[in-house]
C-alpha cells in the first residue's frame, strides 16, 4: 500500500485510490466541481488542482483523476495550489458571476476571485455552467446517453435531440447532480408529498449501485445470471432436482456466457424506466429450432438465475440455447420458469428411479439432459396433448398420480417432490442451511426464497448460528419483503449492494442506511413518518392476515410447514455418498455418533432423523417468535395487538381450537 502525505500528514491508501477521496479520509477538502460519485472522474473543470510531488517531480493535475500507484505527497494549500484554483474559479465567475454554488466554492476556500465582466454568458443564479455532470451521468450511470453538447466556445451548450428526447424516461438523475438548478423537474406522476427527499435518497442508492454493483453483483452486466458460478462454488446450484450442487458442466452456463449473448441487446434493460440497477436482461435476434416459431428471430427476455438454474443444472441441461429457448416458450406460452424446471427435474428423477418409462411419457427419454425432449414437454403443456398434460398439473398432484397410477412409493416421491403448499421451489440448494429450509416451506405462498433468502448468512457466514436468531431473522426477512410487495417496491437495493462502509450489525442482513432510506420514501411520498418498526408493523398485520386465510383454505398449520425432506438433506445413498466427508463429520460432531461401520443405508437414517428434529426445533422456536401457537396459528391476542381481531378472522382462528 502507497504512502501518501498531504500538507505533511502522512498515511497509507490502497493502490488505485484516487486523491481526492484519499484527501477526504484524512478530512482535507479539496474543492470540487465537475466530479461527483455517481460518475467517473473526468477531471474537466479543473477545480481540484492541486501541486503532487512524486520521487522529486512537481506536477500540478486535477485530484479527482489523480490514481495513487506509488508514494506521493500533496500540498492542497500551497501557494501554486491556490493560485491555480483561483485562476480556474476567477475565469468561471467571469461566465456566471450570480451562480451560487461558484461563489459558495470561492468563500470555503478563501479564494478572492478576479472576475472580468467582460466574459459573462449569463447572470442568471441557476444557469448551466456547463460542468457536464449532466451528460455524463446520464451515459455513465444511467446508461441512456440522451444528453449531448452542441456548439463550441460561446454558444456551447446541453442539448437533448427531438429525436433522443423520446427515450428520456424522467428518471431524474441529470436533475440530482446538477448543481446550480439549471435542469428541474416540472412532472411528478405520483404527486408526492416531497419528491426532493425521494430524489435525495434515491440517489444515494444509485451511487452504491455505480460505485459497488461491478465488485459485488455485477447485476448491471449480467442480471441475475451472475449468480450461477456462485451458487456453483458454494454447492449451492440445484442440479439433477437438487441431488447435487454444483457441476463439472457449470461454466457452460456461467455469467460470462450469457454476458456475451446479452451484450447484443445494447440498452439498458431495467424492471421500471430510470432503473440504476437494470438488472433485466435480454438476447436479440435469437433463432428458435423447435415449436411454433421454429426459424423465427425473437428477442428472448432473460435468462435470469433462476432460468438458467431451474431450466439448466436442474434438469441437467448446459446447453445455453436451449436453455435461452425453453426461457422464450414459457414467457410466450405463461408457463413460470421456476415451476416448469422444478417439475421437469421431479419427472426426471422419476424416470431414472424406474417409476416412468417411455409408454407412460409417450416415447419420450426423460433422463436428465434430455435437451429435445424438455422442449417437447413444453410445447406439449402449452397445447394441452401428450405427457406434458401430466406435467403441467404440477408437482403436488404428479405425486399423487405416480404413486396410484404408475406404482411409485408415496414416500420416495413425497421426499423428492420439491414442492411445499402446491408451489414448487425455487433454484436453491438448503440442504446445508437449517434457516433457509424454514424460509421455503414456512414462506406463506408456497415454497419461494422471496419471503426469506438467509442461505448465505446461515450456511456460509454463520451468522444466525442460534435457533432464536434463526427465528428472528425468519420473522424480520418475511416481514421487510412483505413490505415491498405492499409498496411496489424493489427489494434488490435493499440487501444486494452494501456500501463498503456498512459494517456487520448485529441485526441479520440489515443495511441500515437503506432501511432508513425506505422509511423517507415513504415519508416522501406519503407526508406520514414512519419508523423501522412501524414499517415491520404494517407487514404485521398483513402477513397474519395470509395466514389466517391459509388456515380458512385448510394449509395454514404446522403439517403444511414442512417441506420435502431433500430440502432438508440427502435422500438417496448416492446423495450421502456425493458428500460422505461432510455427512461423516456431521455425524461425529453434531449428532455425536460415530460413523465408522456403519453402512451408508444406517448414517442416512441417523442423518436424517437429527435434521428432522432440528426442523421441528426450528419451527417452534418461529412460532413463538411470531405470536402463533405451536400449531402455527395466530394467537388471538396477537391479532388483537396488531389490530387485526376482526369478528370474522378471530372465528377462523378459535375454529381452529385456538381460544388465546
Amino acid at each position: 500500500m502507497p504512502n501518501l502525505t498531504i500538507n505533511g500528514m502522512t498515511i497509507s491508501v490502497q493502490e488505485g485510490t484516487n486523491l481526492l477521496e484519499a484527501a477526504a479520509s484524512l478530512g482535507v477538502k479539496i474543492p470540487t466541481l465537475c466530479y461527483h460519485e455517481t460518475i467517473k472522474p473526468h477531471g474537466s473543470c479543473k477545480i481540484c488542482i492541486t501541486e503532487i510531488k512524486v520521487k522529486d517531480q512537481t506536477k500540478m493535475l486535477p485530484a479527482c483523476t489523480y490514481i495513487i500507484n506509488e508514494d506521493v505527497e500533496v500540498f492542497t494549500e500551497s501557494e501554486k495550489t491556490r493560485n491555480a484554483r483561483k485562476r480556474m474559479l476567477s475565469n468561471l465567475l467571469s461566465f456566471f458571476p450570480n451562480v451560487p454554488y461558484l461563489r459558495k466554492l470561492a468563500d470555503d476556500f478563501g479564494i478572492i476571485p478576479d472576475i472580468d465582466e467582460s466574459k459573462v454568458k449569463s447572470k442568471k443564479t441557476d444557469a448551466c455552467i456547463l460542468c457536464e455532470r449532466c451528460v455524463r451521468v446520464c451515459k455513465e450511470s444511467v446508461w441512456e446517453n440522451i444528453l449531448e453538447f452542441e456548439g463550441v466556445g460561446y454558444n456551447r451548450r446541453v442539448v437533448m435531440s427531438e429525436e433522443k428526447a423520446a427515450f428520456c424516461v424522467g428518471c431524474a438523475t441529470c436533475a440530482y447532480v446538477c448543481p446550480t438548478g439549471a435542469i428541474k423537474v416540472t412532472d411528478e406522476f405520483n404527486n408526492p408529498v416531497d419528491p426532493l427527499r425521494i430524489r435525495k435518497y434515491g440517489m444515494r442508492l444509485n451511487t452504491e449501485v455505480f460505485r459497488y454493483d461491478d465488485q459485488q453483483c455485477q447485476m448491471r452486466r449480467s442480471g441475475t445470471a451472475h449468480l450461477v458460478e456462485i451458487m456453483d462454488a458454494y454447492d449451492l446450484l440445484p442440479t439433477h432436482n437438487y441431488k447435487f450442487g454444483k457441476h463439472e458442466l457449470t461454466p457452460q452456463i456461467s455469467s460470462n456466457i450469457w454476458i456475451e449473448k446479452f451484450v447484443k441487446q445494447n440498452v439498458p434493460d431495467g424492471c421500471w424506466n430510470g432503473c440504476m440497477m437494470a438488472c433485466a436482461k435480454g438476447i436479440s435476434d435469437f433463432i428458435l429450432e423447435t415449436g411454433p416459431y421454429k426459424g423465427e428471430k425473437v428477442l428472448v427476455d432473460g435468462p435470469e438465475y433462476e432460468t438458467a438454474a431451474g431450466c439448466g443444472s436442474n434438469i441437467g441441461v448446459f446447453n445455453p440455447h436451449v436453455i435461452a429457448e425453453i426461457n422464450f416458450y414459457c414467457d410466450t406460452y405463461g408457463i413460470d420458469t421456476i415451476s416448469f424446471g422444478t417439475a421437469l427435474a421431479f419427472v426426471m428423477e422419476c424416470y431414472e428411479a424406474g417409476i416412468l418409462n417411455k409408454e407412460i411419457t409417450g416415447g419420450l427419454e426423460l433422463k436428465f439432459g434430455a435437451e429435445k425432449e424438455s422442449l417437447e414437454i413444453l410445447h406439449q403443456m402449452a397445447e394441452g396433448r401428450g405427457f406434458g398434460v401430466i406435467v403441467g398439473k404440477g408437482i403436488r398432484r404428479m405425486k399423487k398420480i405416480f404413486a396410484e397410477e404408475y406404482g411409485g412409493d408415496p414416500k420416495f416421491l413425497h421426499d423428492i417432490g420439491m414442492e411445499s403448499k402446491g408451489m414448487e421451489y425455487s433454484e436453491y440448494m438448503t440442504k446445508e442451511s437449517l434457516a433457509m429450509q424454514g424460509g421455503y416451506a414456512m414462506a406463506l405462498k408456497g415454497a419461494q426464497h422471496d419471503e426469506a433468502w438467509l442461505i448465505f448468512m446461515d450456511m456460509v457466514n454463520n451468522q444466525i448460528p442460534t435457533f432464536e436468531m434463526k427465528a428472528e431473522a425468519l420473522h424480520y426477512f418475511p416481514m421487510f419483503r412483505t413490505w415491498f410487495g405492499l409498496m411496489g417496491l424493489c427489494k434488490l437495493l435493499w440487501n444486494d449492494i452494501e456500501p463498503i462502509d456498512n459494517a456487520k450489525t448485529k441485526e441479520p442482513a440489515k443495511v441500515p442506511g437503506h432501511v432508513e432510506g425506505y422509511c423517507n420514501y415513504f415519508a416522501g411520498m406519503t407526508g406520514i413518518e414512519i419508523t423501522p418498526a412501524e414499517l415491520i408493523l404494517q407487514s404485521e398485520r398483513v402477513y397474519n392476515f395470509q395466514r389466517v386465510f391459509n388456515l380458512r383454505l385448510g394449509f395454514g398449520t404446522r403439517e403444511h410447514d414442512r417441506g420435502p425432506y431433500r430440502a432438508m438433506g440427502p435422500v438417496t445413498i448416492e446423495e450421502y455418498e456425493s458428500r460422505q466427508e461432510r455427512y461423516d463429520t456431521q455425524l461425529k460432531e453434531k449428532v455425536g455418533v460415530d460413523p465408522d461401520g456403519k453402512s451408508s443405508a444406517e448414517k442416512l437414517a441417523i442423518l436424517r432423523a437429527f435434521r428432522e428434529d432440528q426442523y421441528e426445533k426450528l419451527l417452534d422456536a418461529v412460532y413463538i417468535r411470531r405470536g402463533w401457537t405451536n400449531d402455527g396459528i395466530p394467537k388471538i391476542s396477537k391479532m388483537r395487538e396488531l389490530g387485526m381481531d376482526f369478528p370474522d378472522v378471530i372465528e377462523i382462528i378459535k375454529q381452529a381450537g385456538v381460544n388465546e
